[in-house]
């Protein structure tokens, strides 16, 4: 059972963590069992803030997965930050910190978007935020777009975002991460009869990480979700955010999501991959990228952010 919003919303925890600029500062802030960076710029202004939601998997607030630590959201926050836009990048249920009480087997999509919008509530009711900007990473994109149906945002952001149904980027990837043809048609039939709610008993050892059982109500919840026709019922300011390096997402993607939406804004980054680093078309020297923390964000991301962002209305 959800909490009413007056317990829902928590007040921000006190300790202010160590700041790396002396114009910003970063705490811990949670809402419910979720927890998160605030990262504030200083001083007593106004600041538009933004919602940084992480991609699909055990991604946590920074971006990082399991062995791959790549820093990107954090980063992003960070470069945010200095250029005077507050951000939340927050670990989803059952990551990270926000691990407490949650079974695997009990998530559903629409458990990320119910999250997402109590994110954006906690953030509404912030003394010094003026404007609210959504922004999505891979998956995230997705959960922003579909939070930002329910929610009152100024804009949405979408970063990599697919433009087709999980089921169809699945097999897409697949394909191009080289899986022997006899896999790649059995995760068809797998994913296939998931779309049509009947889940699977088995799936082969190699597909067994893809398709447990206990990820398959999630799948039958996400599979029938066609990113393109949700991004074409918000009216909200959009920008489209694709780098040309991206191994997992491709330019078409951005693309079909920016026709979907009339009027929104595209920007496709030359040479930026899929976590948001300068990185080459190579599949290997790409994914050397995903294990570099230090490594900097494209150049051009964080500042075109940033002039989205400043110029809303």
């Amino acid at each position: 059972m959800k909490r009413p919003l007056a317990a829902l919303i928590m007040a921000i925890l006190p300790a202010m963590a160590s700041a790396e600029s002396s114009r910003w500062v970063e705490q811990e802030v949670c809402v419910q069992d979720l927890h998160g960076t605030l990262a504030l710029p200083g001083e007593t202004a106004l600041v538009p803030a933004v919602l940084i939601l992480a991609g699909s998997g055990p991604a946590d607030r920074n971006g990082n997965l399991p062995g791959m630590p790549n820093n990107s959201l954090r980063l992003l926050a960070h470069g945010l930050a200095e250029q005077g836009i507050a951000s939340i990048r927050v670990d989803k249920r059952g990551i990270g910190a926000s691990q407490a009480g949650v079974r695997e087997d009990d998530l559903r999509f629409a458990t990320y978007v119910d999250d997402a919008v109590a994110w954006l509530k906690f953030l509404r009711v912030q003394s010094r935020v003026e404007r609210l900007v959504l922004l999505g990473h891979s998956e995230g994109a997705l959960v922003a777009t579909m939070a930002a149906q329910q929610a009152e945002v100024d804009a949405l952001i979408l970063v990599a975002g697919a433009s087709e149904p999980a089921a169809r980027l699945i097999a897409q990837q697949l394909a191009v991460a080289g899986l022997p043809a006899a896999l790649q048609a059995q995760s068809r039939s797998i994913a296939d009869s998931l779309e049509r709610g009947t889940p699977v008993a088995t799936a082969p050892p190699e597909l067994a990480a893809l398709y447990r059982p206990s990820v398959q109500s999630y799948l039958m919840a996400w599979f029938p979700l066609d990113p393109s026709v949700e991004l074409s019922k918000v009216e909200r300011p959009t920008l489209i955010v694709q780098g040309t390096t991206d191994l997992q997402i491709n330019v078409d993607d951005a693309l079909r999501l920016a026709a979907a939406r009339p009027g929104s804004e595209l920007l496709l980054i030359e040479g930026m991959n899929h976590i948001l680093k300068e990185a080459p078309t190579g599949r290997s020297q790409n994914l050397q990228t995903y294990a570099v923390p230090d490594l900097p964000l494209a150049p051009l991301l964080v500042p075109a952010i940033a002039r989205f962002v400043s110029i809303l209305p």
